[in-house]
């Protein structure tokens, strides 16, 4: 099965910047459990530490399409480095501010300051999709290893911070994220031969006017693409199953007096979708990519109703282990193959920006999962909590199928001009 992998890695440069890609993507994984042990440790709540985490999450989730656009406008390397520097000012500052005894409100600007977060695996599918960008075959295929090499951190990521945080010190989890993450980026960044080229604004700006849409379509936001409005839309109700399922999870292992166990459960669903995503790659993709999102988001939903048929029945632990694993197998599959629609329908001068939106559009579901999950588990059963994963994961299927004409309209968008290069076109 890894042999196909194997072949990916024979192209120069790509074994580099996957690596150190993979160790920011770390950091980031580490982050939201470090940032919650640290502010419940040393302020005594919960409370504080779940608002602190979720202003911070919007803030990135604001933030992240707009250095995306930077990162198109300028080049990966010219944007990473200054904003992984910016970072740590109110990383540390957010350190001091909690060690200091700072009021709350200082806790809430340090985070949501911090917003200036590059989409590290929006940028490593980026040079993927221009090293293979005559390869769709191995376009699927890398797509499907970053998909994998995520779940992977958010299996490892959280776990290494907890232990971090309980038996270094509580400020332990966000010192070794803040720097395993800068050095993570820096080495990216220093990856410069697999690096896209930017389009000059020059030729842009005379790409789109030639072609009858005026000087303006180059700073249009790639949301005006309908079939990106529906992949964030669909997205987000994503998110809201990763949020919703993780705090469930937990929530039910604490009501069975096995809280401990919660994190097992928890990266037992990131396992599904990471082998589910090593497999998926290694399948020849068949049919427009409309129609195989379709599939996957419909897969999905259907193996959402498992860990809620196992949390409502009071299946107990070993069984909802199971269900969360098959449920986790579910996911990978669409977030690869929307990744490789967003390659497919938007111009490369604005990939980074909608994938950045993309991932935006997750943060702001997990966040609102999250929320509603954690009311929910208050005002009923521990199992109750599951009928948000599955409700959100319905409600993806039913946005893909209302913008079912969107995604099937083919490898290229209305909004892409028939002189623009395009991912999958010979330069």
């Amino acid at each position: 099965m890894l042999a196909p992998y194997r072949r990916l890695f024979s192209r120069p440069g790509t074994v580099a910047f996957t690596l150190a890609g993979l160790l920011a993507r770390l950091s980031m994984s580490m982050t939201g459990v470090s940032l919650v042990v640290l502010i419940a440790e040393r302020r005594g709540s919960y409370a504080l530490a779940g608002t602190v985490a979720a202003a911070g999450l919007v803030a990135v989730a604001i933030g992240m399409p707009l250095i995306g656009r930077l990162v198109d406008r300028f080049g990966q390397a010219r944007v990473t480095v200054p904003a992984v520097l910016y970072n740590l000012v109110p990383l540390c500052g957010l350190l001091l501010c909690v060690r200091l005894g700072a009021p709350d409100w200082a806790l809430y600007v340090c985070w949501a300051a911090g917003s200036a977060v590059p989409n590290l695996g929006g940028m490593a599918r980026a040079r993927w999709a221009h090293l293979l960008r005559d390869a769709p075959d191995d376009r699927h295929l890398a797509n499907s290893l970053e998909q994998s090499l995520d779940e992977l951190c958010f299996m490892a990521g959280p776990v290494l911070g907890m232990v971090l945080c309980t038996t270094v010190a509580p400020e332990a989890g966000m010192l070794a994220a803040g720097g395993v993450g800068a050095v993570g980026s820096l080495l990216f960044a220093a990856q410069r031969r697999t690096e896209p080229p930017t389009t000059d604004r020059a030729d842009v700006t005379a790409v789109v006017t030639g072609a009858g849409l005026g000087s303006g379509a180059a700073d249009r936001s790639p949301l005006r693409v309908p079939a990106l409005r529906v992949l964030a839309l669909t997205f987000l109700s994503t998110g809201m199953v990763f949020g919703a399922l993780d705090l469930t999870t937990v929530a039910y292992a604490d009501a069975l007096g096995n809280r401990p166990v919660a994190g097992g459960l928890l990266a037992l669903v990131a396992a599904g979708s990471c082998v589910a995503g090593l497999v998926f790659g290694t399948l020849r993709p068949t049919g427009p990519a409309g129609t195989r999102f379709l599939r996957g988001v419909a897969a999905m939903a259907g193996l959402l109703l498992l860990p809620l048929a196992a949390g409502l029945g009071g299946a107990g632990l070993a069984l909802l282990g199971v269900a969360l694993f098959a449920a986790g197998t579910g996911t990978a599959p669409t977030m690869v193959t929307g990744m490789t629609l967003i390659q497919e329908l938007l111009p490369l001068r604005q990939l980074n920006e909608a994938m950045a939106i993309a991932v935006s559009g997750i943060m702001i579901g997990i966040s609102t999962g999250s929320a509603l999950a954690g009311a929910l588990a208050e005002h009923a059963g521990p199992g109750a909590g599951y009928w948000i994963p599955a409700g959100a994961a319905a409600l993806a299927l039913l946005i893909a199928l209302a913008g079912r004409r969107h995604l099937g309209a083919g490898p290229r968008s209305s909004a892409r001009t028939a002189s623009e290069p395009t991912v999958g076109a010979t330069r």
